[in-house]
């Protein structure tokens, strides 16, 4: 049977975890830890080459008022990470149906293998920036994840975590679901994507209906 897609890019830190809850227990406090977490996916969406994902989240902190020392605290919490509560059932009836799943995130290596086994999701690719050799939004990250995955733009839809994904993949000539957990201030003058939803029940019939 045919699908509307043959595959799904997701990010990873916050479209398919609850990140948010982690940095804020590692700032101490809720307003402390979204400020730091929204001044880190701006340094990161906008540090192009690849440099340390630690010294990013380093300085994320410094700009915020927190101690870099920070950084490491969180990275040692990755293992703390949890999936959304509908993550499992959104991506059981895509795995059932034999469709390929990736991940193109801004994360090391390392850290972004112990946040991709929180998920329970069995990934068909796994690109980091750190691999890639750039951050999102540049085109490599995802360009590297559909080589992998094998499918051309037009039949993957990518779920984005916030605002700046919908650029990246944009250029890629991919489809975008944006599951905007939150409620993120749109800072960017970013495209419209086919949806834009808090929640990801309908993932599933959305990919699989001819």
């Amino acid at each position: 049977m045919a699908h509307r897609y043959d595959a799904v890019l997701c990010d990873l830190l916050t479209a398919l975890l609850d990140s948010w809850t982690l940095w804020d227990a590692v700032a101490r406090s809720a307003t402390a830890g979204h400020n730091w977490r929204i001044a880190y996916l701006r340094l990161t969406y906008g540090a192009g080459p690849y440099r340390p994902y630690e010294d990013l989240v380093a300085q994320a902190a410094v700009e915020v008022g927190l101690d870099p020392h920070r950084a490491q605290e969180l990275a040692h919490r990755f293992a703390e990470l949890r999936p959304w509560p509908e993550v499992a059932g959104a991506f059981a009836p895509l795995v059932a149906a034999n469709i390929p799943i990736g991940v193109a995130t801004n994360c090391s290596e390392i850290l972004a293998h112990v946040a991709a086994a929180r998920t329970g999701i069995p990934f068909t690719v796994l690109v980091t920036a750190e691999r890639a050799g750039f951050y999102k939004p540049h085109p490599r990250p995802y360009t590297v994840a559909l080589a992998e995955l094998g499918v051309a733009p037009d039949r993957c839809l990518f779920v984005a975590g916030s605002a700046y994904d919908l650029l990246g993949a944009q250029r890629v000539g991919l489809s975008t679901w944006w599951h905007d957990r939150i409620g993120m201030h749109q800072s960017v003058d970013a495209p419209v994507p086919l949806r834009h939803t808090q929640r990801l029940d309908d993932l599933p019939d959305f990919v699989l209906q001819p």
